[in-house]
């Protein structure tokens, strides 16, 4: 990278490394180490949930244990660094399977993860999904201050594909185009769907553009 100093670039590695952590760490279920990617203050914001990062995993852990299936691929990755501030955007799929009217399907959703990440010491606590991340003593470490992803464009295919599968198509249309697939499964396996999330164009993806703009100026996340 042209004109990076070590510091940049070791900033850069551990941006990417938490943003892989994070998708390698949840989609296992291993609730400790994905403890370890947020701020004591982070907070996500998903389609089906958007809570502080304890709450988050919590809901998390309960839909795990019901047999809730959600994965997440990750592809090209860029960020924007000001000082002890990021702005990270990642290519991601999100991949969810679930019976839907008595068929069983896969979504896979396509779109950036965005994540508002900060380099803060090493004061948050005792690592852990109870009592909130650190870095070693004396260290400083990035961490996920606000995640906000960006959903482009799903669809749905049944498993089997001799199944028939038939879709309420008022239902389908309360959703926005980028992610009403995803929004029809997880509203049929139970759960309330935020129907005003940023996607490849229009004013919530622009809102949070200016959102990150603000954040890496010294500003608030929200």
């Amino acid at each position: 990278m042209n004109g990076a100093t070590d510091a940049e670039l070791h900033d850069r590695l551990a941006i990417r490394a938490l943003v892989e952590n994070w998708a390698v760490s949840r989609d296992a279920g291993d609730w400790d180490r994905f403890a370890t990617c947020w701020h004591e203050d982070g907070y996500m914001c998903a389609t089906w949930c958007q809570a502080p990062w304890r709450d988050f995993i919590a809901a998390s852990v309960a839909g795990w244990e019901k047999g809730v299936s959600i994965l997440h691929f990750l592809g090209g990755h860029s960020a924007e660094l000001a000082g002890r501030r990021a702005i990270a955007q990642t290519k991601m799929t999100i991949s969810q399977r679930a019976a839907v009217h008595g068929v069983m399907v896969d979504v896979v959703c396509t779109g950036r993860f965005y994540d508002f990440l900060e380099k803060r010491d090493g004061d948050d606590g005792a690592a852990g999904p109870r009592s909130g991340p650190a870095a070693p003593h004396g260290r400083a470490r990035w961490g996920v201050v606000l995640r906000q992803p960006i959903y482009e464009k799903d669809r749905m295919d049944p498993v089997d594909p001799a199944a028939r599968l038939a879709l309420d198509p008022a239902l389908l249309a309360r959703f926005p185009e980028g992610y009403r697939h995803l929004a029809y499964l997880q509203t049929q396996i139970g759960y309330a769907v935020k129907t005003d999330m940023p996607g490849l164009k229009g004013p919530e993806v622009e809102a949070l553009y200016a959102r990150g703009a603000r954040w890496l100026a010294g500003g608030a996340p929200g």
